[in-house]
């Protein structure tokens, strides 16, 4: 057991630490290739900080075990919302100037409409699989069409201002690449092993396991991009980051777990989970779009964000011990 904790805990740490030197080596050669700084911040560091949620569940589900695939990938989107957009909004009010921003919020809210629909069945198969990315194909086809075109957009100015700040050499870079991948592997492996003895030792199921401690782990890298942009001003950097990871999770993540190990859905998930998820995107809808005036994300409503986070997570502990 103490094995297991030592694993779950450095597993944790390396993933955040390798998932950092990977967004920063990934955009700094995007850079040095002119790629335009917007496109870096919606395709290479979006991507980049889920990385840890990716190779996480697809090495769970490489390993037989789709409940900590499909907990991490819903899990993650539930803690981005309420747990690191309520702390974000408590350091600084949110308010949303970036039209990308506001056309990719509609589009995160039919995604996970889309996931609903899909395990309704209580299946997720590998048609669905294939489904999911395909629509992630052409949501990055978009990104990158509409990177193309709003060069001029709020997201465009923080990202350049992001970018200049991380510049290095050519060398250091690939380096950074190369390094923080091989980390991620690594410490994804020590993750999933911890989280899976854990739970069979406590006779928890590997759903909860991913829901709440892989989830939250996997997640830190958001938390971390999130805090510092908030801190620096840049909101739309840390709202972009959010629905970008959001979209990737539901997308992506779930593909490649489902399309390596299709897998029978625990009903909780569809009762439970992704309703509570579902809630949490509508929210951030109607919070950052605003419905007769600019959407603004105040403390009151980072509040009831965290407040609906502690419900939720409480109430998944209630439940299984």
């Amino acid at each position: 057991m103490l094995l297991a904790v030592i694993a779950l805990i450095v597993g944790l740490a390396l993933l955040v630490w390798s998932a950092d030197k990977f967004v920063d080596g990934a955009s700094a050669t995007a850079a040095h290739f002119g790629m335009p700084p917007l496109l870096i911040g919606m395709v290479v560091v979006g991507f980049g900080t889920s990385a840890p949620e990716m190779v996480v569940s697809v090495m769970a589900a490489i390993d037989g075990n789709p409940g900590i695939a499909l907990g991490n990938a819903y899990g993650s989107n539930i803690v981005n919302i309420a747990l690191i957009l309520g702390i974000t909004a408590l350091i600084a009010p949110i308010l949303v100037h970036s039209d990308i921003v506001r056309k990719e919020l509609p589009i995160l809210l039919a995604v996970t409409a889309l996931a609903i629909a899909q395990i309704w069945d209580g299946e997720l198969s590998r048609n669905d699989a294939v489904v999911l990315l395909l629509v992630f194909a052409g949501y990055m086809g978009w990104s990158i069409w509409q990177g193309m075109r709003n060069k001029d957009d709020a997201l465009s100015q923080e990202f350049s201002t992001e970018v200049a700040a991380h510049a290095m050499p050519i060398k250091k870079a690939l380096l950074l690449l190369g390094f923080g991948l091989v980390l991620l592997i690594i410490s994804s492996r020590m993750l999933v092993w911890g989280a899976v003895y854990m739970a069979q030792s406590f006779g928890v199921s590997d759903l909860i396991i991913g829901l709440t401690v892989v989830a939250i782990g996997t997640s830190l890298p958001e938390l971390a991009s999130s805090i510092a942009a908030a801190r620096k001003g840049e909101l739309d950097i840390a709202i972009g980051n959010i629905i970008g990871s959001n979209l990737f999770n539901t997308l992506a993540v779930v593909g490649l777990a489902g399309l390596i190990y299709p897998a029978t859905v625990p009903p909780e998930v569809l009762q439970r989970d992704i309703l509570v998820m579902a809630a949490l995107t509508l929210s951030l809808l109607i919070f950052a779009i605003g419905i007769k005036s600019q959407g603004k994300i105040g403390r009151i409503k980072g509040t009831v964000w965290l407040l609906s986070f502690v419900t939720y997570t409480g109430y998944l502990i209630s439940t299984t011990f």
